[in-house]
């Protein structure tokens, strides 16, 4: 039986999130995300840029027709729109977003995500102090 892990796409969290600053070319992460070999489930890609305590930002690149299945988060979404067309149903209320818009959310409004073409999505999430404490 072969137990070798397959090799990390991807610097380590520990290595990428360390440091005081990061600054990053958000096309560029896109097309090294674009080049990855296959999308995860549901047609999307993503992959987090920053965590650090309650707050993390990821980077989803959606192919046309995916989506992400409703769900709730116990912190503040911000849903920025980088590139594309998303429909994003917040509590049964759908919002059309397009390059350049935000939706920000309140922690547990239920959402779900829709691309009508391949689009990029900025995804900032501030837990809510309660959700980031250790169990």
């Amino acid at each position: 039986m072969d137990t070798q892990r397959p090799e990390r796409l991807r610097q380590h969290p520990e290595q990428r999130f360390a440091g005081s600053r990061h600054q990053f070319d958000l096309a560029a992460e896109a097309q090294n995300l674009a080049g990855e070999v296959a999308a995860g489930q549901g047609g999307h890609r993503q992959q987090s840029l920053y965590k650090h305590g309650p707050t993390s930002v990821s980077l989803f690149l959606f192919e046309r027709l995916t989506r992400l299945s409703p769900h709730r988060t116990k912190g503040i979404v911000m849903i920025h729109v980088l590139r594309g067309h998303l429909q994003v149903t917040a509590d049964g209320e759908a919002h059309d977003l397009r390059a350049g818009n935000l939706l920000v959310l309140a922690p547990e409004v239920q959402h779900g995500v829709v691309a009508y073409e391949e689009s990029q999505m900025l995804l900032t999430v501030t837990l809510e102090p309660a959700a980031n404490a250790p169990e």
